[in-house]
């Protein structure tokens, strides 16, 4: 769990490393250059141009519709990171055994608890890297919108509902949902985990982190956050659908 938080601590530094080098100020058109150009922001772009033209010229509603499509396209990623926690989660006893097993700080004590608990994943067809196929997946897609956003004139210079798309949310409305909508995604996705402290920090600290990013990037990059979130939710609830009945079962009857 510690790994899992630093990991999402330098992917969050990276995307605002990322998202400040020079091309940002560059317009992005098919005659761009470059793998990144080609492949990940100029489709983004394009994709987002031609529903915009479709919704009457409107690039927010055209951010939500492909907001949608993104996050359809990742759902078997999704899936497979759910029943991967799901699966890691049915092996916590048989773990924390070979710990108590191993318990030992020596290297060949630890070199034996690490090829025991590869051969225990193995024996139950566990991948403890799925858990983090998502957020690998997602990262470009994000740093690519935002992009996108900045490096298309009309996507950028484009006003929805209360906000420029370009520019930060003038009211922090759109923060405040991202952080309060990331805090709802994580906790129905720990139900039915066994609570820890690692988990709990985590639990509040990159709602945090989220609102605190999101009050500087564009309000596009917010809304993109927000109704993936929504989606997530909504597919969490549908796959876990049944823990959580029982997990709001077991709470009202205490």
């Amino acid at each position: 769990m510690k790994k899992k938080i630093w990991f999402l601590l330098m992917v969050i530094v990276l995307i605002a490393v990322i998202s400040g080098c020079s091309q940002v100020n560059e317009p992005i058109t098919k005659e761009s250059t470059g793998i990144w150009n080609q492949y990940v922001v100029y489709p983004l772009s394009w994709l987002i141009t031609y529903v915009a033209n479709l919704a009457g010229a409107n690039y927010g509603v055209a951010i939500i519709v492909v907001t949608l499509i993104i996050r359809s396209a990742l759902l078997p990623l999704m899936i497979k990171q759910t029943r991967s926690t799901k699966a890691m989660q049915a092996l916590q006893p048989e773990m924390t055994k070979l710990r108590e097993k191993h318990s030992s700080k020596d290297q060949a004590t630890q070199q034996k608890l690490q090829q025991e608990m590869m051969q225990l994943y193995q024996k139950h067809g566990v991948n403890p890297i799925a858990g983090c196929l998502p957020i690998f997946v997602q990262m470009p897609i994000l740093i690519g919108f935002y992009h996108a956003i900045m490096r298309t004139t009309e996507i950028k210079q484009h006003s929805f509902l209360w906000f420029d798309l370009g520019h930060p949310d003038p009211i922090y409305l759109l923060p405040l949902l991202a952080g309060v909508t990331t805090f709802i995604q994580q906790k129905i996705s720990m139900v039915g985990m066994p609570a820890n402290p690692q988990m709990s920090m985590m639990l509040w600290l990159m709602p945090i982190m989220i609102i605190v990013f999101a009050i500087n990037f564009p309000a596009a990059l917010s809304l993109y956050w927000v109704v993936g979130n929504i989606f997530s939710i909504a597919q969490t609830y549908f796959i876990k659908g049944p823990e959580i009945k029982k997990a709001k079962t077991g709470g009202a009857s205490k």
